[in-house]
């Protein structure tokens, strides 16, 4: 039997302590999970990987994927905190494409296609159409919202 890797669905700003909780939870979620070495490939296929957490920013935490966002060296860069999780774990950091363009974060191609005067989207964040979250939240999955 296989278990779902749950959802992080992430909405809170990142100026809202939430989205420092967020990433709290995901670094000690990810490095518990290393440590017990659960990392382990689906039970049904060994071939196929499972991802360990999955992660879905929507709406103001759109705002993290802004690479031009910029902050105080006394606070935390919830930006590049991110970018350096999932690289360590190979996450994928998927947002909302509607949310992101309607709070000015956009990457090359719906800049292109919106008549934009560039793109700002942080390496190792992806824009994405709903339907993604609807495919992690299909197998009955654990969310746990911030």
């Amino acid at each position: 039997m296989t278990t779902t890797a749950p959802l992080l669905l992430i909405t809170a700003d990142s100026s809202d302590p939430l989205a420092y909780l967020a990433l709290r939870y995901a670094q000690a979620y990810l490095k518990d999970i290393s440590a017990d070495d659960t990392q382990t490939n689906n039970n049904d296929n060994p071939n196929t990987k499972r991802p360990l957490l999955n992660v879905f920013f929507y709406g103001d935490s759109a705002h993290l994927a802004n690479r031009l966002r910029w902050q105080s060296a006394d606070q935390m860069n919830l930006t590049k905190e991110w970018q350096m999780l999932a690289e360590q774990y190979q996450l994928a950091l998927p947002v909302c494409v509607s949310t992101a363009l309607s709070r000015g974060v956009s990457d090359t191609e719906n800049g292109a296609r919106h008549q934009l005067d560039g793109d700002n989207l942080a390496t190792g964040f992806t824009l994405v159409g709903l339907s993604e979250l609807a495919l992690m939240m299909q197998n009955d999955c654990r969310i746990i919202p911030f």
